[in-house]
């Protein structure tokens, strides 16, 4: 018996070795963690329990035969994130180079298909050369069987994906169909072909980085959610996101601890709005006075930073945030805002998160460059997304909700449950300069008349009230007592029910 032990005991230790002591060296020296090492920051101490640990690959072609590591490059199995149950593989650059083979793809499926059957989201530590060449098909096969698993998982499960190194060809549609992707900086990177063969065909001279790393797919592409310094700090930050996340879209997100006062007025936030009303201020100041300990987790910061996206709590429970930011370009919605804001929406909703939207926006960004583009359907995105949402819905306007973009962002009309105002809110068809000149184009060239209208105008359209006379705001609150208003409306919404009409599933206008 206690040789079998033994053998047991050195297969394991054979298996956790990956591709060796040289590899795990050559993995170190380039700044990154090895598989087990990143599953282990990952999950709660000891929690870990390993699938398919001897699972060898079947290959006999080009010498394969001759080497057969344990775990075939994916180390699978689940544990917890502060208690709470997760999936995760995680591949091994060590051995073949993390290259994904029939029996490593299997390996990926299987606990995959468990997350779904069980209830638990799914991580995925992506380090890996592609597809391996020597099974040829078979590992083509074996991307497919991944892709079909998160599209059924997605919506089911939260599914996270991990770039902690290169992610290339066909390796890069699994972590694209999930909810959130991370990258680290200077180390990992993600295209459909590599710099070699874009030189070859476009005659396009471009590095890795600038071709498919992190600061790319964060700033330019819209790819990846967030990038971070080292594999640890993106660790850690995972851990924390999916604290804020529910395990399935069966279950609630967590409830958490919290210390922060309900009631607690913000007398700051009285003269948060300049008093010119072209002036710009922080909307991230608003939410983190909002949010339970101002705690408050940005998805996609380096993207389209005139609309914030991101999660905070109230009263310990998970919120969605989707707000203007002034800050750049004056807030407008444009093809990039509409596309993040609209995503973040269906998220949120999949899993019955509640969206809290805070708006201050003077309408679509115009030109040439968004209507070629075809800001049209990308705006009708987010209004679509806002639409056919069923959770609960609290909308704050605090300056300027002008023209479609009033609608869009989440307006009474979209089904808000509860739509506030601040005094200052200013919600009307278009500014008052734009609807003077075209309703007294007769007057243009008295300044002095113009400037009349132009005040008449301000008043009677420049504030909140026309709206609540008309019910479209339920309440003109002060921004003093926001917290406090909005937590208690959310708290008013744990029980809501609404659903819509039976479809197959909708048509998005993609």
């Amino acid at each position: 018996m206690r040789d079998i032990l033994e053998e047991l005991e050195d297969r394991r230790a054979q298996a956790r070795l990956g591709g060796g002591e040289k590899r795990i060296e050559a993995q170190h020296k380039k700044g990154k963690l090895t598989a087990r090492e990143r599953i282990e920051l990952l999950l709660d101490e000891g929690s870990f329990e390993e699938f398919d640990m001897f699972k060898t690959h079947r290959c006999t072609d080009f010498g394969m035969d001759e080497s057969k590591p344990y775990g075939d490059g994916v180390v699978t199995g689940w544990g917890t994130v502060n208690g709470r149950m997760v999936y995760v593989f995680s591949q091994d650059f060590t051995v073949f180079g993390g290259s994904l083979s029939e029996t490593h793809a299997e390996k990926i499926c299987k606990i995959m298909d468990m997350a779904v059957q069980n209830g638990a989201p799914v991580i995925g530590i992506n380090d890996s050369g592609g597809a391996r060449i020597q099974e040829g098909v078979a590992s083509l096969a074996g991307y497919a069987d991944v892709f079909q698993r998160n599209i059924m998982a997605s919506g089911v499960v939260p599914q996270i994906s991990l770039i902690m190194g290169p992610c290339a060809g066909g390796a890069v549609y699994s972590p694209a169909m999930t909810d959130f992707i991370f990258m680290v900086k200077d180390s990992s990177y993600m295209f459909v072909t590599g710099p070699d063969v874009v030189k070859t065909v476009t005659n396009e001279v471009v590095t890795a980085e600038e071709l498919g790393g992190a600061g790319t797919h964060t700033k330019k592409s819209s790819v990846a959610d967030g990038a971070y310094e080292n594999d640890v700090e993106a660790l850690i930050e995972t851990r924390r996101l999916i604290d804020f996340l529910p395990l399935s879209n069966r279950e609630k997100a967590p409830v958490r601890p919290f210390f922060d006062d309900v009631d607690r007025i913000e007398a700051s936030l009285d003269t948060l709005i300049p008093s010119n009303p072209n002036s710009p201020y922080d909307m991230k100041e608003l939410i983190q006075k909002i949010a339970d300990e101002g705690d408050f987790f940005e998805i996609q910061k380096d993207f389209a930073g005139n609309i914030i996206t991101g999660f905070i709590r109230l009263e310990g429970q998970t919120v969605g945030v989707v707000a203007n930011q002034p800050m750049v370009l004056a807030g407008c919605l444009d093809i990039d805002s509409s596309r993040k804001a609209a995503r973040f929406v269906r998220f949120c909703d999949a899993f019955e998160i509640p969206i809290l939207t805070l708006v201050d926006v003077p309408g679509f960004l115009p030109g040439t460059g968004q209507e070629y583009g075809g800001v049209i359907k990308h705006g009708a995105k987010l209004l679509f997304a806002y639409g056919e949402a069923t959770v609960p819905k609290v909308t704050v306007i605090t300056r300027k909700a002008y023209g479609g973009a009033y609608d869009v962002m989440a307006s009474k009309h979209l089904r808000g449950d509860f739509n506030y105002a601040w005094p200052t809110a200013e919600i009307a068809v278009m500014g008052a300069k734009g609807a003077v000149e075209i309703l007294y184009r007769s007057e243009l060239g008295d300044k002095d008349k113009i400037a009349q209208r132009t005040a008449d105008y301000e008043h009677r359209f420049a504030n909140p009230f026309v709206a609540a006379e008309k019910g479209f705001i339920d309440e003109v609150i002060q921004p003093r007592s926001t917290r406090r208003r909005v937590a208690r409306a959310f708290a008013s919404l744990r029980s809501k029910k609404l659903t819509n009409p039976w479809k197959k599933h909708d048509n998005i206008p993609l």
